[in-house]
């Protein structure tokens, strides 16, 4: 008669930086779960994370559908920081500085673009 395994290893891991990853890649979690909930299946995540097997994305499917409320609140915490570090850069007044000058430069070259084009 055939055993089941009654556990399964979580293809997981922690990284320092509080993210949680695919093992054997840079793929977070949050990226798996986004794309599932956009409603892509797991072969077409796969095509776009082609670092992680097929079988550990149905892992991290399957982690989240028996841990959604950890993982839903994981994804919350992320989001925040995200949201932080997002309006901590933004109101440097530095980046605000080079934020300008990139968009004059920009539109230099598209007017100039345009002229050549037009």
């Amino acid at each position: 008669m055939a055993t089941l395994e009654s556990t399964q290893i979580v293809p997981l891991t922690t990284w320092e930086d509080g993210s949680i990853r695919i093992k054997g890649s840079r793929v977070t979690l949050d990226s798996i779960i986004h794309s599932y909930k956009l409603g892509e299946t797991p072969e077409q995540i796969s095509d776009s994370f082609p670092p992680v097997s097929l079988a550990s994305i149905y892992a991290a499917i399957t982690y989240y559908l028996t841990h959604t409320a950890e993982v839903e609140e994981y994804l919350r915490e992320r989001e925040m920081e995200g949201d932080e570090v997002q309006q901590r850069i933004e109101s440097d007044p530095d980046y605000q500085t080079r934020k300008n000058l990139m968009r004059e430069r920009l539109l230099a070259r598209w007017s100039q673009w345009q002229s050549k084009t037009g």
